[in-house]
């Protein structure tokens, strides 16, 4: 088991390479947990963010309340997150799991709704609709066929990998809606010509849906492919940290990497479909709702 809580032999990876290339180092686990920050290593960290308040206060940058606001979020949501999920996982119930998963897929899709657009109708539906999708299959894939999971409601290792799917699924969501909105409103003039020329209310808008896909698709792509060589991903770095061999970890995040690669495209998908409806009555004609 890793310090992310991913079960180190969920991926039967053990035949593929030499043993150890695979096994954590004797004694690693320990050695790290004793370095791990403590409550007083919390407290100190807290000084870095009193020295980057202290920078903003001599540049006057105005941003010295914003960090401390920023701060205390950290904090209280951060320990706030940490309680549920150690309640959650103490009690192992399938129910509590399934609550909470819901529940984080609701604020993701609140959040990614009000990005887009607060007062489009139906709006809160689709989206939903992508987030939840998206996750679904996602996840279904992944415990059937990858970590096999057993129970399937192991917590350790399906709350972490479908919150890190909802995360990526909103911003997806986000970006290609919020996208094609703007798109659809500022090209009226263009819209009514295909449609006059004969053109499905698909057809009219195919080419503004795909380039909204593309755009919340964007960040996804960027990151696979400067992964590794820029930055160290947060997956590969809790496994690092947690004493994991680095050949484990980064086949961890091999795994990471294509399960948003999924998630995001069905998203942003599903939310621009639902979109495009909402543009046309039923006599395929445009209507461009009020937000």
């Amino acid at each position: 088991m890793s310090m992310t809580g991913l079960p180190m032999t969920g991926l039967s990876i053990t035949g593929l390479f030499p043993p150890e290339l695979l096994m954590t180092r004797p004694g690693v686990i320990a050695s790290t947990v004793s370095t791990a920050p403590d409550f007083i290593g919390m407290v100190w960290s807290l000084g870095l963010i009193a020295i980057a308040i202290a920078l903003s206060l001599w540049q006057r940058l105005g941003l010295a309340k914003t960090l401390a606001l920023a701060a205390l979020r950290t904090l209280a949501q951060l320990l706030g997150v940490g309680f549920v999920l150690s309640v959650i996982f103490a009690s192992d119930q399938p129910i509590a799991i399934v609550a909470l998963l819901i529940g984080m897929a609701g604020i993701a899709t609140v959040v990614a709704r009000n990005r887009i657009d607060r007062e489009l109708p139906e709006l809160l539906k689709w989206v939903w609709m992508a987030i939840v999708l998206s996750a679904t299959v996602t996840m279904t894939y992944v415990c059937l066929f990858v970590i096999r999971l057993d129970p399937w409601y192991s917590p350790q290792q399906l709350v972490p990998l479908t919150g890190m799917v909802l995360g990526h699924a909103m911003t997806a969501a986000s970006i290609s809606g919020e996208r094609l909105v703007s798109t659809l409103r500022n090209s009226r003039i263009e819209i009514e010509t295909h449609l006059s020329l004969g053109a499905t209310p698909a057809q009219a808008v195919r080419g503004y849906r795909q380039a909204a896909v593309k755009a919340g698709l964007i960040p996804t792509i960027n990151a696979m492919m400067i992964v590794g060589l820029v930055t160290l991903p947060g997956t590969i770095t809790g496994q690092l940290l947690g004493g994991s061999k680095p050949l484990v970890a980064a086949i961890y995040q091999i795994l990471i990497m294509f399960m948003l690669a999924l998630s995001t495209l069905i998203a942003s998908l599903v939310v621009t479909y639902g979109l495009a409806k909402q543009f046309f009555n039923s006599a395929m004609q445009l209507v461009i709702p009020q937000g």
